[in-house]
């Protein structure tokens, strides 16, 4: 038998715990929603939380809420699709290429380059803090949007005490 270990603060804001939450979330969301083609042209404006979801480009609907964050969960789960990722990797080895040539001509010394990589080291370091908070930030988000879908299938059904 496993020893459960007591979450700490900072375990709590771990990216891990994060994902598990949006999964746990999707899942749930996906096993209440027995019929999603339901929630076609129900619109998201009664649900303050949801209409933020709501972009120029989409229709708005709770149904292609649904389906985005089945699709959010799949690539959590299995990884990015392989064509997102290829022309992901393109745009990196062209950055990579601009700042590499960049770096080639403003080398002058031994020390410059140091001073550079320390900074670089240091740029990394921020950028990787940076993009981790920006995660979990969407996470927590796409987490509430979940559960709030959840709810407001429920709403729509009638069935606002099951599943509590």
């Amino acid at each position: 038998m496993m020893m459960q270990l007591q979450e700490t603060t900072t375990q709590k804001n771990s990216l891990f715990n994060a994902m598990n939450s949006f999964i746990g979330a999707v899942n749930n969301m996906d096993q209440t929603i027995l019929l999603p083609s339901l929630l076609r042209d129900v619109p998201l404006d009664e649900d303050s939380q949801m209409s933020s979801l709501k972009s120029e480009e989409d229709e708005g609907d709770m149904y292609s809420y649904y389906q985005l964050l089945k699709s959010i969960r799949g690539e959590i789960e299995w990884g990015v699709r392989r064509g997102t990722s290829d022309e992901t990797r393109k745009e990196s080895m062209k950055v990579t290429r601009s700042h590499s040539s960049m770096s080639m001509s403003s080398v002058s010394s031994a020390s410059s380059s140091e001073e550079e990589d320390e900074i670089e080291d240091e740029n990394l370091q921020s950028q990787f803090q940076y993009h981790l908070t920006g995660l979990q930030m969407v996470l927590s988000k796409l987490t509430d949007q979940a559960n709030s879908l959840t709810k407001r299938y429920k709403k729509e059904l009638g069935i606002g005490g099951w599943g509590q």
